[in-house]
């Protein structure tokens, strides 16, 4: 057992996965707490797919896939926020709408690129193989971002999250913040294609977040815990899919619903 950890920790593709890793899950856990209490998991579900249409949509074009997977989340996810702004009541039909639409377009883009393009179905479920040299320094910058632009709005996120009429009224500037918390969440998700794919990084954007929730209501603890809870799940989920040999994304989600869902009956037999 001892061995096969040595020798995972030995591999530099290991290495490299467990900092993209610690990066993702930080970046998402944080940014899990508010999407947990402004209830923003269908929007990041709708994002997230779009990034997919915009990695195809690079590699039809010739460049970086994962430049393509944050530009076209982003423009998606501000059509999103846009139409929902509009219109609040079409808000769940408009993301289902994007999430159809983007998907196909991105099968219609690997329909059109000529050769094989099955390398990009990792950008669908994650791989550990996929995380490069050149890929962590752009992963460091987005995730120092994230934190920046979240520690430094942080109050205001707080009255918004929790009461947005309110907000509204002391003057915050909630549309900004709306528009922003979707653009850090098309980021957080171009971070994580690549270790879980464009279909299980949403669990990365919700699990920590409603996990902590369960065990503390103290809002001060909860960014933290959320945290801890998402670095040790992408840790021990990653050590477990090269134990066992499955994939990572995987292997990931699992861990971290075992957490919620000890969370949850834990918070059930205090109750």
């Amino acid at each position: 057992m001892f061995d096969r950890l040595g020798e995972m920790l030995s591999l530099e593709f290991m290495r490299r996965a467990f900092l993209g890793g610690i990066l993702v899950g930080a970046s998402c856990a944080f940014l899990s707490v508010f999407v947990v209490l402004r209830r923003l998991a269908f929007v990041s579900q709708g994002v997230s797919h779009a990034a997919f249409g915009g990695v195809a949509l690079a590699v039809l074009v010739g460049i970086n896939p994962s430049l393509g997977a944050l530009v076209f989340s982003v423009g998606t996810a501000l059509a999103i926020g846009g139409v929902s702004r509009r219109r609040s009541w079409v808000e769940d039909s408009s993301i289902g709408i994007f999430l159809a639409v983007s998907m196909a377009l991105g099968l219609l883009f690997l329909g059109l690129k000529r050769g094989s393009a099955t390398g990009l179905y990792g950008y669908l479920f994650g791989s550990i193989l996929s995380i490069l040299p050149s890929d962590l320094p752009w992963m460091i910058g987005l995730t120092c971002l994230v934190f920046l632009v979240l520690l430094v709005f942080m109050k205001e996120l707080y009255f918004y999250v929790f009461d947005e009429t309110m907000a509204r009224v002391a003057g915050v500037p909630v549309d900004a913040l709306y528009f922003g918390l979707l653009i850090l969440l098309a980021v957080t998700i171009s971070l994580g294609m690549k270790l879980v794919g464009a279909i299980l990084v949403t669990a990365l954007l919700v699990i920590p977040g409603a996990t902590a929730r369960f065990l503390t209501s103290n809002i001060v603890v909860l960014i933290p815990l959320s945290i801890a809870i998402g670095v040790l799940g992408v840790i021990l989920g990653l050590t477990l899919a090269y134990l066992v040999n499955v994939s990572p994304g995987a292997s990931i989600v699992v861990v971290l619903f075992l957490g919620f869902l000890g969370a949850f009956l834990a918070s059930g037999q205090r109750s």
